[in-house]
């Protein structure tokens, strides 16, 4: 990270060399780190006015802190900044990547929230994605089987731990970076493609203001 130090000298000048290390490694644990840091294992994110400057690190290179089941950190595209990628057609997975991605996240959590077996708005999920489920005629076996191994070498998925029934998947740590309202809109959308005759479906379309026939359009 020595490289972009003169990016960040002027917010960490003032700071004593103690403070500033602190800083240091907690932008680069929630920055850099494949899961969310636990809170108490920072000085850097423990204390608010350090944890201040963290975020103002990552304003400066476009991303922000995400809070994580209220006791860990990670860090994601600034909505802003995401929303102005996604205009300009930024896209780092392929078609079949992202339906097979799209795949786990409707049987690993849009259904199960579907069916009130999930709640809360995180990733984490206690009903696996099988081989079965991933089944499609659009994508053939070793379309797929290079597909999991890519997001799972991305972090976007992960083997659940039961393996009895052979391999399954669930949301990887990836996931846990974006940001609370990337996070709904995401869950949103599964959900209205998964169930869209569900209650909680129905709630989604009443809370936004649009008619089923307008969600089914």
């Amino acid at each position: 990270m020595t490289e972009q130090h003169a990016l960040f000298d002027p917010l960490l000048e003032d700071l004593s060399d103690r403070s500033r290390d602190e800083v240091l490694a907690a932008f680069s644990a929630v920055q850099y780190a494949a899961h969310p840091v636990a809170e108490v294992q920072l000085a850097g994110l423990r204390d608010v006015t350090l944890r201040r400057q963290v975020q103002k690190m990552l304003k400066l290179i476009g991303r922000t802190l995400v809070h994580v089941d209220g006791t860990h950190w990670t860090a994601g595209y600034a909505d802003d900044v995401a929303e102005t990628l996604a205009a300009q057609g930024w896209q780092p997975l392929s078609v079949v990547d992202r339906a097979v991605l799209v795949l786990v996240l409707v049987h690993s959590v849009a259904i199960p929230r579907s069916e009130g077996i999930l709640t809360g708005d995180s990733w984490k999920s206690a009903r696996p994605t099988t081989v079965d489920e991933l089944r499609t005629t659009k994508i053939s076996s070793e379309e797929r089987r290079l597909s999991l191994q890519r997001l799972r070498a991305a972090g976007l998925i992960q083997l659940s731990g039961d393996h009895s029934g052979g391999p399954s998947y669930i949301p990887g740590p990836q996931l846990q970076r974006l940001t609370p309202a990337a996070r709904g809109r995401l869950q949103d959308q599964l959900i209205l493609a998964a169930a869209p005759a569900s209650p909680i479906a129905e709630a989604i379309r009443a809370r936004k203001g649009v008619t089923t026939e307008e969600g089914a359009a």
